[in-house]
């Protein structure tokens, strides 16, 4: 009995830290989630302040239609979409900037992070894990550094 409650605690705890770092999404699918600087400023990836929750933004990418449609997580603005991409999977793709580059905080995903773009064709961010932005959505404070 005792051996099996060990085996489920332990198993719930790896579904737990799966999930809470995005190791595991839906195929084709990331989420960027973004943090904002209350009370302060940015100094590179540094916020003076507070880190406070912002936007999240999904992704999923269509490889056969060398596609990538994404979005705002709870906004109710339609999606948007790059159509020259080159897809190696949902964590690995990299698209041409279209009319709605300005909508998106990249224009490419290496290794299930999104690469900063340096031309200004798409948003600033300051992004963190999946387990920052939920703590810091709860008010629990993470640090001051977001990654760049």
């Amino acid at each position: 009995m005792r051996v099996g409650l060990g085996f489920i605690a332990a198993l719930a705890v790896l579904v737990f830290i799966t999930w809470t770092s995005d190791f595991v999404t839906l195929q084709g699918e990331r989420t960027i989630y973004t943090v904002g600087c209350a009370d302060g400023s940015w100094q590179g990836s540094h916020c003076t302040g507070r880190l406070v929750p912002a936007e999240r933004y999904r992704y999923r990418a269509l490889r056969a239609r060398h596609e990538v449609l994404f979005w705002t997580v709870g906004v109710t603005e339609p999606s948007s979409k790059f159509t020259d991409c080159v897809i190696q999977d949902g964590r690995n793709w990299s698209c041409k900037p279209n009319a709605d580059a300005p909508k998106s905080v990249t224009l490419e995903i290496v290794r299930g992070e999104a690469a900063h773009d340096e031309t200004g064709q798409v948003r600033n961010f300051h992004a963190v894990p999946k387990w920052r932005w939920m703590l810091a959505n709860y008010g629990v404070s993470t640090g001051s550094d977001a990654e760049l």
